[in-house]
């Protein structure tokens, strides 16, 4: 690594600007398999980030799975009511391609089918880290223009858990389901 190497990645590490890759061979079905994945240590917000999208993935399938898993990652504080009528909603119409879209290679035009293994990028910024205890991060999504947030919140032990989440809004359409495509 050369001299302005060095510079540019302390320059990154000073603002907050970080981007960790998770790749999954295949995507958990049961919060057992979540769990036994290496990312279930929860000892990073990036990769609570990273289940957060497996679990809505899950959710689309099979709603129950979905909210064991999204339950455990939020830890102390389980959805409510509210919150899972809005998932609920976000999935209304045949929308479980929502979360997958935020898996490299997916895009409207492949119906937001994702490349195999499943990778996810999950970054930060110089925003992320400015509340104490909480991290704001950001994972691209193939339907949209930017990166969607994914709030967390670290508890007392030192595990991050889900808090807040801003992934299930709208996006592009499949190219498929689009009249004016």
């Amino acid at each position: 690594m050369g001299l302005f190497d060095k510079m540019k990645q302390a320059a990154a590490n000073v603002s907050g600007n970080q981007t960790v890759t998770f790749t999954f061979q295949a995507l958990p079905e049961s919060l057992a398999q979540m769990q036994a994945l290496p990312e279930a240590s929860l000892d990073t917000p990036f990769k609570t980030a990273a289940l957060t999208v497996c679990a809505l993935c899950a959710y689309g399938a099979d709603k129950n799975i979905g909210l064991e898993m999204l339950n455990w990652l939020r830890g102390p504080r389980p959805m409510n009511g509210q919150e899972i009528s809005f998932l609920n909603d976000r999935f209304r119409d045949g929308k479980s391609y929502i979360p997958f879209s935020y898996f490299v290679g997916a895009s409207p035009e492949n119906g937001y089918t994702p490349r195999q293994p499943f990778t996810l990028l999950v970054g930060s910024n110089h925003t992320s880290n400015t509340e104490e205890g909480y991290c704001k991060l950001f994972i691209p999504c193939g339907g949209a223009d930017s990166p969607r947030p994914i709030k967390l919140r670290r508890k007392g032990d030192g595990q991050w858990f889900l808090w807040e989440q801003y992934l299930m809004t709208g996006i592009r359409i499949p190219t498929s389901a689009d009249p004016w495509a």
